[in-house]
This record gives structure tokens, sequence and C-alpha cells, in this order.
């Protein structure tokens, strides 16, 4: 679904995607998993998508894990990116925290911001960003239900990165690349 007109210029985008599907190869510790055969395909499908759905990416926050920096890469998103370790193994408010530290990392203005980490902060995130009265009712339930690897969640908001606290943005839509 198609957003782009509805976006001010004055607002900000947030895109909230999980790694793709991970691998478990015996004797690699969590953080090393690589992407399965199915999460580099996904991964990819994701990247298609946000380039046909989403305004273009001005910055990335990625988690240091493998399987979250092979999701980027396969994404094909080009954009400067911070790795941050804190992202891995995260809370929803180390997340949020790190969100509202992007003015900092960056040196030009960030209106689009890719966010690639994991569950079960991402859907979190997501649902306590989500202005409850503005938000798309669907996309809120499905995202309760189940984030799935290489799903992406869309929100927009007017509030500076810095400022962005919960209920402060409009969760606009949910796609599970697939």
């Amino acid at each position: 679904m198609p957003y782009g007109d509805t976006v001010s210029d004055l607002s900000r985008t947030l895109l909230l995607l999980r790694h793709g599907k991970s691998d478990y190869p015996p004797g690699v510790s969590d953080h090393e998993r690589p992407l399965a055969p199915r999460g580099v395909r996904e991964a990819a499908l994701a990247g298609d998508w946000l380039r046909a759905h989403a305004p273009a990416v001005d910055a990335v926050l990625c988690s240091t894990a493998v399987r979250t920096r092979q999701t980027l890469e396969r994404t094909g998103i080009e954009a400067p990116v911070e790795y941050v370790d804190r992202l891995y193994e995260a809370v929803p408010g180390t997340v949020i925290d790190e969100i509202n530290r992007t003015s900092s990392r960056f040196p030009s203005e960030v209106r689009t911001l890719l966010v690639v980490g994991h569950e079960p902060a991402i859907s979190s995130v997501a649902l306590g960003l989500a202005d409850d009265e503005s938000s798309n009712g669907d996309a809120a339930e499905q995202i309760s239900i189940k984030f799935p690897t290489s799903a992406i969640a869309v929100l927009r908001t007017s509030l500076p990165w810095a400022d962005l606290t919960l209920g402060g943005a409009t969760l606009v839509t949910f796609h599970v690349a697939r």
C-alpha cells in the first residue's frame, strides 16, 4: 500500500525491519548466525518493497549481529549506516534510545530512518510508538500476533527523532516480505 502522498514535508518516517530468517549452523554463536537461504531471498524482497513503497532511506541503524548485517546488505538499500551493538538483544527502550540519537549520529538531516533489528524488541517498539487513535488498527493487530522475519513496520511522526516517545508516531502499514 503506497502512502507517500500522505507524508507531509514536516514528517519523518521510521522503518522497522526484522532480520531475515537465520540459519542455525552447529557450533556458531547466536550473534554470528548467518541468514538461511530463505532469509537471503526474503531480505531482497524486503528491499524491493521498501524501494517501491517507502520514501528513500536517509540513514540506517543496524544491529551488529551477522544476520542483521546480511539482511541489510541483501535489501540493497544504500544509505549511511551505523552498526550498533546495543541493538543486539535490546529491550524496546534501548531501541527507542538509539532512534532518539539519530540526529547526533548522522551529519545530514534524516527524514527516513531504517532500523534493522530483532524480535521481540522490534514489534514492541512498533506497537509502543504507535498512537492508538491515529494508527492503522489492522497493521497493529498483525504485529501483535506475529512480526515475522523480513517484515517491515512503517511509522510516521512529526516529532524530531530526539523527542520521539511512546505513542508519538502513527503506524501506517505493516508488510511481510514473502
